[in-house]
């Protein structure tokens, strides 16, 4: 038997030997979506969900934004809502109420920088939860090489995006960046600021 005989002969056995293809998966049925209408009760009573949440310790940063034109300031407010997302791409998020004052000034930017705060920044960070205040009053910072957004002296780490997309989600935006660039800064001795049951905490041991 030549070449191409014994080629068509390993044909025939492979398609003789060929594993059926699996069955079709049947998809399930996707969620009703719905909005909670203005009349009907709130399934949770919101002190208790605050309380109870609160048992969830998160970590503490500060969003801020470059000025979108000329005579604006930078924007930036303090956020313990900040999340990794994917790698690839790389992508962060942060969750944002839709009646903030700073978010359209964060989103006329399109950019942002993540500063991520150390364990003895928590007067940082109080300043930057005050509304109406001027934030950046005394507060040092550089320009994220990617955005420009301030980049705050202190802080662990810092993460420089654009924003990629924006989603609702109830009260809240969910605001998604794509990370430019990133980098760690000073260490701090007691490790990041944490915030556990409405007020700041740090590692212990």
């Amino acid at each position: 038997m030549g070449q191409a005989g014994m080629a068509e002969a390993a044909v025939r056995y492979l398609r003789s030997n060929r594993t059926p293809a699996p069955a079709p998966v049947e998809a399930l049925p996707r969620p009703e979506l719905r909005c909670v209408a203005e009349d009907e009760r709130a399934p949770l009573d919101p002190r208790e969900f605050r309380r109870v949440l609160g048992t969830f310790a998160t970590g503490v940063a500060i969003i801020t934004a470059p000025p979108a034109a000329d005579g604006d300031s930078p924007a930036g407010f303090a956020c313990q809502s900040f999340t990794s997302l994917s790698l690839a791409p790389p992508l962060v998020a942060f969750m944002i109420g839709r009646t903030s004052t700073t978010w359209p000034r964060i989103a006329r930017a399109g950019v942002f920088c993540v500063n991520v705060l150390g364990a003895g920044q928590g007067e940082l960070c109080r300043a930057f939860a005050v509304s109406g205040a001027d934030k950046f009053a005394g507060v040092t910072y550089d320009a994220a090489p990617v955005t420009g957004s301030p980049r705050l002296s202190g802080a662990v780490a810092w993460i420089d995006c654009a924003v990629h997309a924006v989603h609702t989600g109830g009260d809240h935006l969910i605001v998604v960046g794509r990370v430019n660039a990133l980098g760690t800064g000073e260490d701090d001795p007691d490790g990041p600021l944490l915030f556990h049951r409405g007020r700041f905490a740090r590692l212990s041991g």
